[in-house]
């Protein structure tokens, strides 16, 4: 297995932020089939699998604000105003994911991309471990 871990500036702004680049260059070194993990070690963020680029990602956003409201409601509430929404966030956007690996290229559909889900504005950097595993044979 490899494993590295990408940073990635989310800023202080609910973001659906396109780390497929950064996935694409890490399998295509490895070359070869498999699988690529990817893990967010943070209580507040997310990994989704999604058209970007189309408005999907406002739309995503505004999705999360609708059943995440970033009011007063939440009983987790240190932090900005509805922080505690961004506790309860990966229970709905997991965060970690899992996308097949061929011939060292991700097996992405033609309009999905790999995103980092921030709607905590109190943390702008994250970091996300990408790991490859292949067969041993």
């Amino acid at each position: 297995m490899r494993s590295t871990v990408i940073a990635v500036h989310t800023g202080r702004s609910e973001v659906v932020h396109d780390i497929t680049p950064q996935c694409r260059a890490f399998v295509n070194d490895a070359g070869g089939d498999g699988l690529l993990h990817l893990f967010v070690p943070h209580a507040t963020a997310g990994i989704a699998i999604l058209e970007l680029g189309s408005h999907s990602d406002d739309d995503l956003l505004a999705a999360l604000g609708d059943l995440l409201p970033a009011d007063d409601r939440w009983r987790h509430a240190h932090g900005s105003p509805g922080h505690g929404r961004s506790h309860v966030m990966p229970a709905l956007i997991a965060p970690y994911a899992t996308v097949p690996v061929l011939d060292g290229e991700p097996a992405l559909g033609t309009w999905q991309s790999i995103a980092l889900v921030d709607i905590n504005i109190d943390n702008p950097d994250r970091e996300v471990r990408l790991s490859f595993l292949t067969s041993a044979g």
